[in-house]
């Protein structure tokens, strides 16, 4: 792991020291987990489901989740913040959920048809992000491959525009610049367009602009250099895939005004942000609206679905069968009862209440820590999300991002889940999500986890 800039007045070799410590202890705790991951490895590529469950040591296997709680396949209890990847602000098997997919399961799961459900769903999902036409999908990645296809359908034009350092889901034109290291940034003022994997062409990758967050200045001259050429803008409005890092006060509106100026679409990708920071997302917090949403994660109370909504102008363009969105799974009964259940009977102003209830004693928590031990470290949080992010500065962008150490999130990470905590891997990246089913014990737990660490790492 890459030594970053923001590891000052820590003893890096104990850091190490404490990971291989911390990482022989989750393996002694997980065998069932190994064996687990042996033979899976025999007919899963990798032994798991996705490549963002590969993390050191092991891939942790679960059994079950109950309320704010995950249990591993050797018995052990989590309170879990993870969240699979902050899908599950309702938590686990909460009774409405279970109830509406309890009734669903017996009239059948699938059709092709849309069903009442879909139309009480869509019509909370206008009233929360104030955007009158919706359509579904099955993932992150379909919504945001949906708006960038309808942007440049509406247009005509082939350019898309990106924020640095953005995960949009693992479709050709978004698949660029989204964790490049830092010898292929390129300079700050003009970053690389550089692809995120192979198999990405480079012609679509040639056809992908990218700017840095919270930099108005480079967005300007890019969007004046590519005049006539850029469909759209795609915008984390709160950039959640390294850590947290919210916009400058104005950038958003900069945003609104230069892509309206310029003739250019631009879209919300609120698949993590959605339903858990507000009712209506950053959408609603920032009252800058976009041309198009895309939703995904919490808004189906744990199944796999997601959403596109946009303005009427935008919208008809599916109205009138000039862009065609499909997809046989899209608003799946099974889907639509969930999410239903989700949005209307769970996700109510009491859970934003309750989440910013136990944000408050989070961050508190952890501040209260990092200046008793004086480790280099402050917290962001926003709605039912939040980070610690270990640097004693905010972090603007991806660059800033990317001096951060790599090796105190994972030592994080480890001592949280020793601690029976189930943070998300990738700890430098993610997010904790609290459902509406977590406790102040529950908090406890971490700030106590938190606080343990804090202490290995300042000694």
């Amino acid at each position: 792991m890459a030594v970053g800039a923001h590891t000052a007045g820590l003893d890096g070799s104990r850091l190490d020291e404490l990971i291989a410590e911390q990482e022989r202890i989750f393996l002694d705790r997980q065998p069932r987990s190994a064996e687990l991951l042996h033979r899976a490895r025999r007919t899963l590529a990798g032994g798991v489901t996705s490549s963002w469950q590969i993390a050191r040591p092991q891939a942790v296997w679960l059994s079950h989740g109950a309320g704010s709680k995950v249990y591993d396949v050797d018995g052990t209890e989590y309170v879990d913040l993870h969240g699979g990847y902050g899908v599950m602000a309702v938590g686990h098997a909460h009774p409405a959920v279970v109830a509406a997919v309890s009734a669903r399961v017996t009239r059948g799961t699938h059709f092709a048809q849309p069903t009442e459900d879909a139309v009480a769903v869509s019509e909370e999902l206008a009233r929360r992000f104030g955007l009158p036409l919706w359509r579904f999908a099955n993932s992150g990645t379909e919504a945001t491959m949906d708006a960038v296809h309808l942007m440049r359908a509406i247009t005509g034009r082939p350019r898309i525009v990106k924020l640095e350092g953005a995960y949009h889901g693992h479709h050709d034109s978004l698949q660029v610049s989204v964790y490049p290291p830092a010898e292929e940034t390129g300079p700050v003022s003009r970053p690389a367009s550089v692809p995120a994997s192979s198999g990405v062409p480079a012609e679509i990758v040639a056809l992908t602009t990218v700017v840095p967050f919270n930099d108005l200045e480079v967005l300007e001259r890019v969007l004046a250099q590519h005049a006539g050429e850029v469909a759209g803008m795609i915008v984390e409005p709160v950039m959640m895939n390294a850590g947290i890092i919210p916009p400058a006060p104005g950038y958003l509106e900069g945003v609104r005004a230069l892509t309206q100026g310029h003739g250019v679409l631009l879209a919300y990708d609120e698949v993590k942000t959605g339903v858990t920071v507000a009712q209506g997302g950053v959408t609603e917090l920032s009252g800058v609206q976009p041309d198009v949403v895309c939703l995904a994660k919490a808004i189906g109370g744990g199944l796999s679905t997601a959403a596109i909504g946009g303005t009427a102008e935008v919208m008809e363009h599916i109205t009138s069968g000039r862009y065609d969105q499909v997809g046989t799974f899209n608003g799946n009964p099974l889907a639509m009862a969930a999410a239903r259940a989700a949005l209307t009977e769970v996700l109510t102003p009491a859970a934003y209440e309750h989440f910013a209830t136990l944000r408050e004693r989070m961050v508190a928590g952890c501040q209260a820590v990092i200046e008793r031990t004086g480790l280099a470290a402050h917290v962001v949080a926003v709605g039912a999300k939040g980070c610690v992010t270990f640097s004693p500065d905010p972090v603007r962008n991806y660059r800033d991002f990317l001096e951060i150490d790599n090796r105190l999130s994972h030592c994080h990470w480890l001592f949280q889940h020793n601690g029976g905590v189930f943070l998300p891997p990738w700890g430098k990246s993610e997010q904790w999500l609290v459902s509406v089913q977590h406790t102040d014990e529950d908090a406890q737990r971490f700030l106590d986890n938190f606080g343990v660490f804090a202490d290995a790492v300042s000694s």
